[in-house]
C-alpha cells in the first residue's frame, strides 16, 4: 500500500499520465473537469472540504478522489490546482483547484468580494492546465458562484494570438450539472466583454486604426440592430468645431473618426441616458512632444477607454439590460508630423474655451475635453468618461485599482459598489480648487493641457482639466492608466492589455437599470 502511494505521488507531481482505468480516450476528443475544494477548516477531523459538484463526483466514484488528494501532497493552496488522469470514463483528465476558504465574502480592507476572486483564480488556474494538455472541451464546477467560475474560465483561457503561426489550443468550458446556468451564461457575457476590450487593446496600431476601430465594433453590434443605433462621423467633426479634437489628429496621414453608439435598452424612451466617453487614441507617440522609445509600443493601448466603453455597450446589449446608454469614442492618432500641433500653440475647444497645449503628448484630454462638451446635449442621468490619461496615475495607484474623480458621491458610490462584485477596483482620488487653479493659470489661453506645475499631482491636475468641460452634476472621469496591462498581477489575467475595468462598467450600468 506504502509503494502504492508513492507511486500516485510521483504520478501527480511530475504530471505524468498513470492512468487508473483502462479506459483510452483520443486524444482530440479528451474532456476535462475542473473541481474546487476548500481550506479545511480549524478543529476539524482532517476531512476535505469539497464543493457540491466535487462531492458528488466523489461520491461517484466511492471516494476516490478524496482518497487522490489526501495522498498525493499537502492541501490545495488558495489558486492552486492538481491533475489527476484516469479516474473517470468520461473525464480523462481531472484538474482539482483550491478555493481558499469557504464563505469568505466581502473583505473590506481589500475592497472586493474574497470569494468570488478565489473562484476567479481557482477556476482560470484548473482551466489553463488543462488547455497546457491540449484539453478542447472542459466542464467547470460552479464552485457556488456560477458566474464567477465562468468569470474565471473565460477570461483564463484568453490569450492573444490572431497573428501567430503557432497557437494556443482552443478550449471550449461549459457548467458541470445544471446548477445556476443563468449565472454561468450572465459569466460568460461579462467575460467575453473584458476579452472583447483586450482584443482591441492588444491588437498592433496598424491593425486598429481609428476606421478599424469603428468598424470593428459596428460588427459585434451586428446581433443587437433593433436596439443600437451607431454612427461614424467624419466630416461631422470639423461641423461641430471639435477643435480639441482635430488638433490631435491632425498630424496623422489616418482620419479621425467620432463613434456614436446609441443603445436603448429601457423600454421607456424618454429615460435619461448614461453616458459613457471613452479616450480613443489608437496610438500615441506624443505628437512633437515625442515619447521615448523604449515601451513605446504599449501605446497601441491608449484606445483602452474607448475600447471598454465600447465593449461594456455590446456587453449591455448581449444581457438586453433594461437601461439606455449613449457611448461616444473620439478615435484618432497622435503623431508628429509638418502639420501636428507644436508646444505653446492655442487651440479652441468646442465650448469656446482656448487652451494652450504646452506638451502634445497631454493630448488625451484635449478629445475627451469636445466629447464631453458634446454628451451633455443628450441631457445624460450621468457621465463617465474613461481614459488611460496620465502615467501619474500608475504611480498613485499601480495595478491596484482604477483612480476614480468625481463629482458626485451617489455616483461614487454605485461605482464602488459595482467594483466590490467584479473585483475590478475603484479608488476615489481628490478633485480640489487646489488643482483647478493649477490648470487655469495659463499664460496665452483659458486653460494650459498640463497645468503649472506639470509632474506634482499630473493625475489630478488632468481631472481638473476635464472638469472645466463638465456642467453635469454626476461626473466621473475614471483614469486607466494603471490598470491598462496586466503582468502576473491579476492572476486569471495573462499577461497583456487587460480590458479593465469593463466589467466594473457593465455591473455599474446593470445596477443603473435596477434602481429606475
Amino acid at each position: 500500500m506504502l509503494l502504492a502511494r508513492r507511486a500516485v505521488k510521483a504520478a501527480v507531481r511530475t504530471n505524468t499520465c498513470r492512468c487508473f482505468s483502462v479506459a483510452q480516450t483520443h486524444l482530440s476528443d479528451r474532456k476535462g473537469l475542473v473541481l474546487g475544494v476548500f481550506e479545511q477548516q480549524e478543529g476539524k477531523d482532517g476531512s476535505l472540504h469539497l464543493t457540491e459538484a466535487a462531492a458528488g463526483f466523489d461520491k461517484s466514484l466511492s471516494g476516490k478522489l478524496s482518497e487522490l488528494l489526501k495522498i498525493s501532497g499537502p492541501a490545495l493552496k488558495k489558486g492552486k490546482s492538481r491533475i489527476f488522469y484516469g479516474i473517470h470514463k468520461d473525464f480523462p483528465c481531472l484538474a482539482v483547484v483550491g478555493l481558499g476558504k469557504s464563505k469568505a465574502g466581502v473583505c473590506g480592507a481589500e475592497n472586493w468580494d474574497t470569494s468570488k476572486e478565489n473562484i476567479r483564480q481557482a477556476v482560470s488556474a484548473g482551466c489553463r492546465s488543462l488547455q497546457d494538455l491540449e484539453v478542447k472541451h472542459v466542464e467547470v464546477d460552479s464552485c457556488g458562484d456560477a458566474q464567477s467560475a465562468a468569470e474565471g474560465a473565460v477570461l483564463g483561457l484568453f490569450q492573444y494570438d490572431q497573428l501567430k503561426s503557432k497557437k494556443r489550443t482552443k478550449v471550449t468550458a461549459q457548467l458541470h450539472g445544471s446548477a445556476d446556468m443563468v449565472g454561468w451564461e450572465k459569466g460568460v457575457m461579462f467575460a467575453e466583454g473584458q476579452n472583447l476590450a483586450r482584443l482591441l487593446m492588444e491588437a498592433p496600431a496598424n491593425h486598429i486604426t481609428p476606421t478599424a476601430f469603428a468598424n470593428a465594433i459596428e460588427e459585434k453590434l451586428v446581433p443587437h440592430a433593433e436596439r443600437v443605433t451607431i454612427n461614424k462621423r467624419f466630416a461631422w467633426i470639423a461641423e461641430q468645431q471639435m477643435g480639441a479634437f482635430l488638433s490631435v489628429s491632425k498630424g496623422s496621414e489616418e482620419p479621425p473618426v467620432f463613434l456614436e453608439l446609441h443603445y436603448n435598452g429601457s423600454p421607456n424612451s424618454k429615460q435619461p441616458p448614461l453616458l459613457l466617453v471613452g479616450k480613443g487614441i489608437t496610438f500615441d507617440s506624443g505628437g512633437i512632444s515625442l515619447k521615448p522609445s523604449q515601451s513605446m509600443d504599449a501605446m497601441r493601448a491608449d484606445m483602452g477607454g474607448a475600447a471598454t466603453v465600447c465593449a461594456s455597450i455590446v456587453t449591455a446589449a448581449a444581457l438586453k439590460l433594461p437601461v439606455n446608454i449613449i457611448g461616444l469614442a473620439p478615435l484618432c492618432e497622435n503623431m508628429p508630423s509638418g502639420k501636428a500641433t507644436k508646444p505653446g500653440d492655442v487651440i479652441t475647444a468646442k465650448n469656446g474655451k482656448t487652451i494652450q497645449v504646452d506638451n502634445t503628448d497631454a493630448e488625451g484630454r484635449l478629445i475627451l475635453a469636445d466629447a464631453l462638451c458634446y454628451g451633455h446635449t443628450f441631457n445624460p442621468r450621468a457621465i463617465v468618461n474613461v481614459a488611460t490619461l496620465t502615467g501619474a496615475m500608475d504611480v498613485a495607484l499601480g495595478s491596484a485599482a482604477t483612480g476614480v474623480f468625481t463629482n458626485s458621491d451617489w455616483l461614487w458610490e454605485q461605482l464602488h459598489k459595482a467594483s466590490v462584485v467584479t473585483g475590478d477596483r475603484v479608488w476615489r482620488m481628490p478633485l480640489f480648487q487646489h488643482y483647478t487653479r493649477q490648470v487655469t493659470d495659463s499664460q496665452l489661453a483659458d486653460l494650459n493641457n498640463i497645468g503649472k506645475y506639470s509632474r506634482s499631482g499630473g493625475a489630478c491636475t488632468a481631472a481638473a482639466f476635464l472638469r472645466e468641460f463638465v456642467s453635469a452634476p454626476h461626473w466621473a472621469h475614471l483614469d486607466i492608466a494603471g490598470v491598462m496591462s496586466n503582468k502576473d498581477e491579476i492572476p486569471y489575467l495573462r499577461k497583456g492589455m487587460s480590458g479593465r475595468p469593463t466589467r466594473t462598467l457593465v455591473e455599474f450600468a446593470a445596477g443603473l437599470a435596477e434602481t429606475v
